[in-house]
């Protein structure tokens, strides 16, 4: 063995496309350069995105009272059931540029003092505008003025696997950019008052505590969806309210200050119907909505007493429009419900009866 041999490393150990014939390194060679003009195009759209709406991103700092729990032996400021403040806090957007910023009803709700911290560094006092546990969103706005205004796309038209891109402020790290794909369109989601959000985006765009209420956004820089929840402990599996709902929400928030919804003043739950009585009378669906209890309110006969519902009806449509399930009558009673005359369709035992009523607003 000579000095050459030992010290000279061999060729294909120095070069990846070393032993192959010269038309197939060209072909490897062009492939490998298409691959990093594919990766640096990506990267390229990602960074462009969220240089248009980080400026517009903001990080929602929040105070509740909250009841102090202590030793009777603690100084008279901090006896038990002396109030404090609790902070929390996630992220918003500003979508209007005299202030208005969209964030998450769960970040503000019932918020004794909100202040928000800019893209630039500056804080300033919030007030909410309008807050909607049903949809979880919530609107508020700041008195500063020029502020550069995110642009909302159309959450109508995604598809699953289009980019995702979350902006945010996890864990008060703020300006924290993740990215992924959607996974999923068109996903219900539990609300904090117990109705069902819907059409609501999944995505793997990872998203930590301080990420709520933050925006995510597509590869051209626009609004799609306001970032909510994720599913723990799972990984990946994150969700955001579309931008088209919000769009609705953030408009009625601004002209009443809440969003009117109709109530008939019932408890229920979703029952199957036998199936001899679907099949009878033609029913669109196997299940229906019984009715537990009926509620009054201040003294008032609630619509679904005045109606003449009893227990034990099963509801199976309103105007029309089949119901087989609470969700569903919740969907309907909207606020077009509100004080018009709907016509309710019931099982009463066996019987197939169809009942004039009048939704009252929820107070």
């Amino acid at each position: 063995m000579n000095l050459e041999e030992i010290f000279v490393e061999p060729v294909s150990s120095r070069h990846p496309f070393a032993g192959m014939l010269p038309e197939d390194s060209q072909r490897a060679s062009a492939a490998q350069s298409a691959d990093a003009e594919l990766l640096d195009s990506y990267s390229r759209a990602v960074t462009a995105a969220v240089d248009r709406v980080s400026p517009s991103v903001v990080n929602v700092e929040v105070h509740h009272l909250a009841e102090r729990r202590g030793r009777a032996s603690e100084r008279a400021e901090e006896r038990p059931g002396a109030p404090r403040e609790r902070r929390g806090g996630g992220s918003g957007f500003v979508f209007t540029p005299d202030g208005l910023i969209l964030t998450n009803s769960h970040v503000v709700h019932n918020a004794t003092r909100i202040e928000v911290t800019l893209a630039d560094a500056r804080r300033a006092p919030a007030h909410i505008i309008g807050d909607d546990p049903a949809t979880d969103l919530a609107v508020i706005r700041v008195d500063v003025s020029g502020l550069q205004a995110v642009a909302l796309g159309d959450s109508q038209h995604l598809r699953p696997g289009q980019v995702a891109i979350a902006i945010g402020n996890p864990y008060g790290f703020q300006s924290t950019v993740t990215a992924g794909v959607i996974s999923a369109l068109g996903r219900s989601l539990r609300s904090n008052s117990g109705r069902l959000i819907e059409d609501v985006i999944q995505t793997d765009a990872a998203l930590n505590p301080g990420n709520s209420g933050g925006p995510l956004v597509d590869s051209r820089g626009h609004v799609i969806g306001v970032n909510t929840a994720t599913i723990l402990p799972a990984q990946g599996i994150c969700f955001a309210i579309g931008i088209n709902t919000a769009k609705f929400v953030a408009s009625r928030l601004l002209r009443d200050g809440r969003i009117r919804r109709s109530f008939i003043g019932i408890s229920a739950q979703t029952v199957p119907i036998h199936r001899r009585v679907v099949r009878f009378y033609g029913l669109a669906q196997e299940t229906g909505v019984v009715v537990a209890g009926i509620e009054d309110g201040d003294g008032n006969r609630s619509p679904a007493r005045t109606a003449g519902l009893r227990e034990g009806d099963v509801i199976v449509a309103l105007d029309d429009k089949p119901v087989a399930g609470v969700d569903d009558l919740h969907r309907l009673l909207t606020d077009a419900q509100v004080r018009a005359r709907c016509s309710l369709t019931i099982i009463r035992h066996t019987e197939r009866l169809v009942l004039p009523i009048f939704p009252e607003e929820v107070r």
